[in-house]
């Protein structure tokens, strides 16, 4: 999956691990975007892989099955600030977009969590199928955006089990109710975000919330959707 930097630098996304001297094999859907792009062998190719590592290649093989880049040069990529997602079981489609601008925005992690209006919710977004589905939408634009770090993914759980492991740090819960997240301070360390399901929480879930350390934080006047609070929570911490 490709990119392009400011130079016009073709980035594809690579699962291998990135060290200099060493031939990285692309697959087929790589080496298709090469043919479209008209990038022939001996040109220089970017490559990321998701664990912090970037890299400059020289394309020495290509055919319909796959090409190979022979590393030239790697650099480390320092993480962001952790930033953590407890997003919903929800539409499948609507949680996809929201993959990919969470990998945009840099997101360090990502649990669905089984809320109760999650189960009403056709067609849903859950099982090893689906998250491959995300991972793969995550890593395309981890590579149109310029990142390093792909975000962490985990299997969907209960609300009781994505609260236990829950990282120590600042913890919210995304609720009309809050404080203004925009004007609130907001303390160093890992950032943990409940999102709620299409209809919201329940008061027995919001309840549990609370209890294991979150806090509401509002977003304006106006009702969004998950996937736009998601966003907007985000940003607002990734510009702060």
């Amino acid at each position: 999956m490709e990119r392009g930097d400011s130079a016009g630098l073709a980035v594809f996304f690579t699962s291998e691990p990135l060290v200099a001297g060493t031939i990285c094999t692309l697959g087929e859907d790589e080496a298709r975007h090469m043919k479209v792009r008209r990038i022939d062998v001996g040109a220089t190719i970017g490559l990321c892989d998701g664990a912090g590592a970037v890299a400059e290649g020289r394309l020495v093989r290509l055919a319909k099955q796959g090409a190979q880049v022979e590393v030239s040069q790697v650099r480390h990529i320092a993480p962001a600030r952790p930033v953590h997602l407890l997003v919903p079981v929800a539409d499948r489609d609507r949680l996809l977009w929201l993959a990919e601008k969470a990998a945009e925005l840099a997101c360090t992690s990502w649990r669905p969590v089984l809320w109760r209006r999650s189960r009403s919710v056709s067609p849903r977004g859950e099982g090893v199928t689906f998250q491959a589905k995300v991972r793969a939408r995550m890593q395309g634009a981890l590579a149109q955006s310029h990142g390093a770090w792909l975000p962490q993914l985990f299997p969907e759980a209960p609300i009781e089990r994505a609260i236990q492991a829950a990282p120590e740090g600042v913890r919210l819960v995304l609720d009309a109710g809050g404080l203004p997240l925009a004007r609130s301070p907001i303390a160093a360390g890992d950032v943990m975000i409940a999102v709620g399901p299409e209809g919201g929480f329940e008061s027995d879930e919001i309840d549990a919330l609370h209890a294991a350390g979150f806090v509401s934080a509002g977003l304006g006047d106006t009702i969004l959707r998950f996937e736009t609070a998601a966003v907007v929570a985000l940003g607002i911490i990734r510009a702060g």
